[in-house]
């Protein structure tokens, strides 16, 4: 007992642990692993808030591509055969996103959720861009020579999007897509702010169009009116919370955590609703319609007019 005490005592030596402690080290890591995987970082509910609104909008994509895809090869519209191939990536990219969120806090996984985080975002913003690209052209988009236009002006305009922030992710090192409380960096919420105080901005151009005697040229759309001013509320607060959080206020951070939720999760639903759904009711309508016609051009309605 004295030997012991002796080896103990002596500072600097490893105390030895014995193989049997090593054997309920495994016990129960799944569970531990699946709740750090859903409370990582933002907390139970934001994480399953988005998971569970982007897989339920790709189940409904994947239940709708049966009658969604013979419409788009009737149709022939290049513009939604592209906006609706763009949007199932982008779908599936959110949802990984969403899935992932633990990458967020764990440690040697920064770089392949830096990665992940700006394929996704830039995804996103290319369907708003080009869904923007689309309003400012008009009543006048249509055909193989408006989808080139309107994705050239959206893939400059993202093109240059990433490029800034991989000069700020990998060149200066700021964790633009790495959210903390604990700490503020000025550039990182300026560069925010810049970009929601421009997004903000157009939507508020094109709401001040449709109010005044340009409203013309815009589709003549209440679904489009409705998306822009949607969207001109969610990023003017999401500018205000990147605001307050740049200052280091706590109420700040915890406003554009709630807009980055309302963005992923329900941000694709909406441009679907807006720009998609419509195409594809027309598509029926117009379908009974030529059938009307055809039914009527060969005298099937002659007899009720005698």
């Amino acid at each position: 007992m004295r030997d012991l005490q002796e080896i103990v005592s002596q500072p600097g030596l490893p105390i030895p642990i014995s193989q049997a402690s090593n054997l309920t080290l495994p016990v129960g890591d799944s569970g531990p692993r699946l709740y750090g995987w859903l409370t990582e970082c933002h907390g139970f509910w934001y994480n399953a808030t988005l998971i569970v609104a982007s897989l339920l909008f790709v189940l409904y994509l994947g239940l709708q591509a049966r009658q969604s895809l013979p419409k788009l090869s009737h149709g022939r519209s290049y513009i939604m055969i592209a906006y609706y191939a763009c949007l199932w990536v982008v779908s599936l990219l959110n949802l990984g996103w969403c899935l992932f969120q633990a990458w967020e806090c764990t440690p040697g996984k920064e770089m392949v959720w830096n990665f992940l985080s700006l394929f996704t975002t830039s995804g996103m913003l290319f369907l708003e861009v080009s869904l923007l690209a689309f309003l400012f052209q008009g009543n006048s988009v249509n055909g193989l020579d408006a989808l080139t236009r309107t994705f050239g002006i959206s893939g400059l305009v993202v093109g240059l999007d990433v490029v800034l922030k991989a000069i700020y992710l990998f060149g200066f090192g700021i964790p633009l897509f790495i959210d903390s409380n604990d700490q503020t960096h000025k550039m990182k919420w300026g560069l925010w702010v810049v970009h929601k105080l421009v997004l903000t901005a157009i939507y508020g151009s094109i709401l001040f169009m449709y109010n005044s005697k340009w409203r013309e040229r815009l589709p003549a759309r209440p679904a489009f009116y409705k998306y822009t001013a949607i969207m001109f509320s969610v990023n003017a607060l999401s500018l205000f919370a990147c605001g307050l959080t740049g200052n280091g206020a706590g109420f700040g951070f915890w406003l554009y955590g709630a807009t980055v939720v309302c963005y992923h999760a329900f941000y694709l639903p909406l441009i679907y609703v807006t720009f998609l759904a419509d195409f594809f009711l027309e598509e029926n309508l117009n379908l009974e319609n030529s059938y009307y016609s055809e039914m009527k051009d060969a005298g099937f309605f002659d007899a009720d007019w005698e």
